[in-house]
């Protein structure tokens, strides 16, 4: 036997297990990596978050990627070369933790690796006949795991839609496994680039669970200000937005795109949600000359609406519930100002620090859980066609050597 798959079946029979997390989202701001403790898995998952690090991307790193990210036509050469080269890079990183943390490679037993998305084509989107679903995340896991020399599972999302999925969100597994209460009934909203919640009712019947991408998260925002705004590559504490005012027809016209009047789960991304969005709906609201802080008080009030409403939508036959959230969206004060205004049921936003995640590691920790999952081959009774979660664990390994 291959000395490695040796050891990936006696790391499959462990009752606990040593999982690198890693996420790097369309934010583009850095790779999280959270060394997580798993014990056990499916319902009787344990979690231990025993490190987390964000390693913040360079400006050559970011410009790369803006490159080919969320683009129809792009230079093929870059994503090939881009694509190894991710995955070195991001075992480098993994490396400079490990030395950081005083931890050995040996002591770990693999690394789930998200990529790097480049871009997200559901086919309500694309609408090509001849073809399903797709998306693409690079960063090579194989690179990844001889650069690190641990044994990498990776590339989630194609089996997500090999059995029937839009490859996102894949949320609801971990939320559903790790954060799923019989007492109470939650909904988990991650605000990244793109908003996405997480429907966990206290009903026993996991049918009704869900997650579904709500909009743009910080996205339009994020570019706005880079390009407006130099040496800034947000909006530090709504600084911004505040000294703005919300103009109505901007925000009308925003509001017009047919992905928000889709049922829920749904899937998108910057393909649809980026800067070329805003101008149009600039152009047809003949607000093209407003200020740059009206722009960006109008856009966060315009997440937060988009946000709001699909709270209210999934939310409204529920009863009493508690929202928890995570994400970069959570540092923006104003978003989270506007998005508690606008819900009138919800008395206080949490995050998910309250059940034992830190908000900014919850994606990085999904992926080690997603990861759990498919060493321990689990097939767990969740999951149905209708909601577009299929019943699968998700992963591909890739080996040191």
């Amino acid at each position: 036997m291959h000395k490695h798959i040796e050891q990936l079946s006696l790391c499959a029979r462990k009752k606990t297990r040593l999982i690198i997390g890693l996420m790097s989202g369309t934010s583009l701001d850095g790779l999280d990596i959270a060394l997580c403790k798993i014990s056990h898995s499916g319902f009787d998952t344990e979690i231990e978050l025993l490190k987390f690090l964000t390693i913040d991307y360079d400006d050559n790193y970011k410009k790369k990627i803006k490159n080919v990210f969320a683009k129809r036509q792009v230079d093929l050469e870059q994503i090939t070369l881009l694509n190894p080269w991710i995955g070195s890079l991001h075992g480098e990183m993994i490396n400079q933790c490990l030395i950081h943390w005083g931890i050995k490679a040996s002591d770990i037993d693999v690394i789930a690796s998200h990529g790097q998305t480049i871009y997200h084509c559901p086919e309500h989107q694309h609408g090509q006949a001849d073809f399903g679903n797709g998306t693409l995340q690079i960063g090579d896991s194989c690179h990844l795991a001889v650069k690190t020399g641990i044994i990498t599972v990776a590339d989630f999302r194609q089996k997500h839609i090999a059995a029937g999925g839009e490859g996102a969100p894949l949320a609801v597994y971990g939320d559903y496994l790790f954060f799923s209460s019989k007492l109470e009934n939650r909904v988990l909203l991650n605000m990244g680039g793109i908003a996405n919640l997480t429907y966990l009712p206290k009903s026993p019947d996991s049918s009704k669970v869900f997650s579904s991408d709500v909009g743009p998260g910080n996205t339009i925002m994020d570019a706005y200000v880079q390009r407006y705004y130099s040496g800034l590559d947000y909006d530090k504490n709504s600084e911004i937005a505040r000294q703005g005012e919300i103009n109505q027809q901007l925000l009308y016209a925003l509001k017009q795109d047919v992905f928000f009047s889709l049922n829920m789960p749904k899937t998108t991304g910057p393909e649809v949600f980026n800067l070329a969005y805003l101008e149009h709906a600039q152009q047809a609201s003949n607000t093209k000359n407003i200020s740059h802080i009206d722009v960006m008080a109008t856009l966060n009030r315009f997440t937060a609406e988009m946000i709001s409403k699909a709270i209210n939508q999934c939310t409204k036959n529920l009863g009493e519930f508690s929202l928890y959230a995570s994400g970069g969206g959570i540092h923006n004060p104003l978003l989270m100002h506007n998005i508690l205004s606008l819900s009138p049921q919800i008395k206080t936003i949490y995050n998910t620090q309250e059940l034992g995640i830190a908000p900014d590691a919850k994606e990085a920790v999904l992926f080690a859980i997603l990861a759990n999952e498919c060493l321990a081959g689990n097939t767990i009774a969740f999951g149905n066609e209708e909601q577009k979660i299929p019943n699968v664990t998700m992963g591909k390994v890739s080996f040191p050597d």
